[in-house]
This record gives structure tokens, sequence and C-alpha cells, in this order.
């Protein structure tokens, strides 16, 4: 499915490409001749291997605060639009707070995206993401899916995976211990357990590059009418599967 037949390349943003996922979706990009310049908006410094001299040409850094978004990408377009802002009500402090990182910086990333004239908008939620979950996590992710979706883009693409393996810069107990009991326990998860199985940040990285590709591809075909977004929803078990089959 790594396969560039039938498009050309394009450019994206990454808001959030210092966390788990998102530092994986930019090596991944930096190395992805289909995506020809990469522009992160980021509340802090990226680290040094992704400012090498080699990359210099591709990757615009943009050290922002996140409330002013819309002022600090005024001069920036772009075609693909990845969001992979996320936090947790511990790190964030309050449950307040939590929701402008994962609410409200996301649904302004993705009405700015229509502004400047982005077709595709590419974003993480959470598997159990529900607008009418008794948990406060699942329902903001599920408030927030509803709200993209009216926006008028080409399309949007949610990716909602279930535990996320793999190094992070911020320590967070309650996923290190899910992650011990999920990876004894997941050669059990077959059928439609298949979905609860943890999942490594970068494979969520690559199925995003490859549904980047399949949406400029189809891009290419039809270009979509004034309106309702084509939407995709990938599970978690969806998602691997894409990974799986995704090359580089």
């Amino acid at each position: 499915m790594d396969n560039n037949e039938g498009m050309g390349t394009y450019s994206s943003l990454i808001a959030g490409a210092t966390g788990l996922v998102g530092s994986a979706l930019l090596e991944q990009l930096l190395n992805d001749p289909a995506c020809h310049s990469i522009t992160v908006l980021a509340r802090r410094p990226l680290g040094r291997a992704q400012m090498e001299p080699a990359f210099r040409a591709k990757l615009r850094v943009i050290i922002a605060d996140f409330d002013r978004m819309w002022e600090a990408l005024d001069d920036v377009s772009v075609d693909v639009v990845f969001c992979t802002l996320g936090t947790t009500i511990r790190i964030a402090g309050s449950q307040e707070a939590f929701r402008k990182v994962d609410y409200d910086y996301p649904l302004a990333l993705a009405e700015w995206a229509k502004h400047t004239g982005a077709k595709h908008y590419l974003v993480i939620t959470s598997m159990g993401a529900s607008s009418s979950s008794s948990f406060f996590y699942n329902r903001v992710k599920g408030e927030l899916e509803e709200q993209l979706v009216q926006i008028p883009l080409d399309s949007v693409r949610i990716f909602r995976p279930s535990l996320l393996l793999g190094s992070r810069p911020s320590f967070r107990l309650g996923e290190r211990i899910g992650a011990a009991v999920s990876k004894a326990v997941q050669w059990g998860m077959v059928g439609s357990l298949r979905q609860y199985r943890p999942i490594a940040g970068e494979y969520v990285a690559k199925a995003m590059r490859t549904a980047a590709k399949q949406a400029m591809i189809e891009q290419a075909k039809e270009t979509n009418t004034e309106g309702q977004p084509a939407v995709y929803t990938y599970s978690s078990s969806g998602i691997a599967e894409m990974a799986a089959q995704t090359t580089g």
C-alpha cells in the first residue's frame, strides 16, 4: 500500500510532532519522497536528529502558542494536515486544560485547514470515542469527532488506536501498567478482542502516512464538491493491518 502511483507529491503540516506518534510520523515523512515539504507546529523545539542539515530544505518548524495558531500559521499552506495532539488530565492539570489540548486545538487546526485550502485532515482520537460516553476522556474525543466531520474539507480521517506503546518524553504510570498487562495477555486477544491489542506509536504513524497517500490518490481521481467531507474511521486493528502492509 506504500505506492505513489496516481499521485504527485504533497505538502503537510504536523501538530504534535514531539509526542509519541507525532515524532514517529515526522521521522517517516522526512524520509518519504511522497511528502515534499513538512511544516511542524510545536510548543517546544524538536530533537536534534530531526533538525539534521539533510532535512532543512524539507522541514520548517514553527514554535508557537497554540492559542494563537492561526497567527503563527498565517503564511502556511499545505495539502494534508496531521493532528497528533493529545495529553492526559494528570499532565494537563485539569479537565478544562485537557479539553483545550484534545478538543479546542484540534478543532481550531481543522478550521484553519479549511480556511487555507488544505484538502485532508488526519487526526488521532481513541478507541471508545463517543460523545455519549460516561468517561470524560472518551466523551471529549467523541465530541471532537462529531465537530470535525461538519467542516467541509475533502476528507477527514479518524484514527482510533487502543493503548499506545513506545517511549514517551513524559512518564505515564497508568499507560505503563496497562501496556504491561495487555502485552502479557494479547496472545488471547483474537476475533472481536483483536481491536484491544496495544499498538506501537510508529505503526499508527505508518497507517496515517498510508492514509494520506490514499487521500491524495483519490483526490487526483475525483475532486469533492463543497459540502460534507468524506469521513474514514480506522479502528485499532485496522490501523495495525494498514501498518503491516506499509513499507518504509
